[in-house]
């Protein structure tokens, strides 16, 4: 048990804490090369022992932002604290910046749309019409279109890297918004709103801004939010949309989360539903893609609608590349 942790940690040291937390990529280097704590960490469920998780809980009861033999120290210290808080937390990253891939997709679909997120947290991916949206290229250079929601630029802007050509883009108008997760999250509460703000990275310039300003964006008019198993929940909370808008059922990020045998239940109870889907996946994640994707070449994550593939994207939303019109999909 202690080497899947050895090799979780060392995956996300090496894959995906270089560049975005200095600090997180030590303690996971850390964690990678002492078996004590690997020990400790063996004893949280697997599912609830990914880095970002262990990482947030420990700050949240304490763990000093300094480096590994500090944070070693603490987690030995308070480590059935930190077991008994992993076990019942969940990651909910909620990062709105995933919706800059997501918006030439949303782009293609008439409206006006009533969105359901299913795994939506805190419900911030709910708001891509409040949103103000802010594209570069490779260099760094502003791009056209700059666009804002209809009352003008908003509080929270989300600027990302456009990788190759820029397909048409255009603000979506969104008439109903749902969530469904096991654990929603009250931008009005505000131990909710400290848990979505301690899952920031530390060194992750300007993102706990701007997640700050989207759940004032969110508390100022909530969300319908249902807790429960999405497979259950979906076409309950799909049939209270409204009749006369194009129902978009998105899945960003959230089925990593959901082990495998229900992660196909309910991409079948999603697709069995009159909606679009739109996910950000990793490509190894299922086998929905139409065409293919060859896991071992593809550059990050999969956006799709209705499980054709549209783009490339980071999973986080910093950079995407649109490929739905560039002939075979492979890198």
């Amino acid at each position: 048990m202690t080497d899947a942790v050895r090799e979780r940690y060392e995956r996300f040291a090496r894959d995906e804490a270089p560049g975005r937390s200095a600090l997180y990529e030590e303690w996971a280097h850390g964690v990678a090369s002492d078996a004590g704590v690997q020990a400790i960490l063996a004893r949280i469920p697997e599912t609830r022992r990914q880095p970002p998780l262990v990482f947030a809980v420990t700050r949240m009861l304490g763990a000093p932002l300094l480096g590994f033999p500090q944070w070693r120290r603490f987690l030995i210290a308070h480590a059935r604290a930190v077991i008994e808080e992993c076990s019942r937390r969940r990651v909910q990253t909620n990062e709105p910046l995933r919706l800059a891939p997501l918006l030439p997709v949303l782009s293609e679909i008439d409206g006006p749309i009533a969105l359901l997120e299913v795994g939506a947290s805190g419900g911030l991916c709910l708001y891509p019409d409040r949103y103000s949206f802010r594209f570069v290229d490779q260099a760094g250079r502003m791009l056209r279109p700059h666009l804002d929601p209809i009352g003008g630029v908003s509080p929270v802007v989300l600027t990302s890297e456009v990788r190759g050509a820029m397909p048409e883009l255009r603000m979506p108008e969104v008439v109903w918004r749902a969530g469904i997760d096991l654990a929603p999250l009250d931008a009005r509460d505000p131990r909710d709103r400290a848990w979505l703000q301690g899952l920031v990275w530390p060194g992750e310039t300007g993102r706990e801004e701007r997640i700050t300003a989207a759940l004032d964006i969110v508390a100022s008019d909530p969300p319908l939010m249902v807790r429960g198993d999405a497979v259950e929940k979906v076409a309950g909370v799909a049939a209270s949309a409204p009749f006369d808008a194009t129902l978009v059922i998105t899945t960003p990020g959230v089925l990593a989360h959901i082990p495998r045998s229900t992660r196909a239940a309910l991409i079948d109870a999603v697709r069995a539903l009159p909606a679009r889907w739109i996910t950000i996946d990793a490509p190894e994640l299922h086998d929905a893609w139409r065409p293919a994707v060859d896991a071992a070449t593809w550059p990050g994550f999969v956006v799709a609608l209705d499980g054709q593939v549209r783009a490339a994207a980071d999973p986080l939303g910093r950079w995407w590349e649109w490929r739905a019109d560039s002939g075979p999909l492979r890198a």
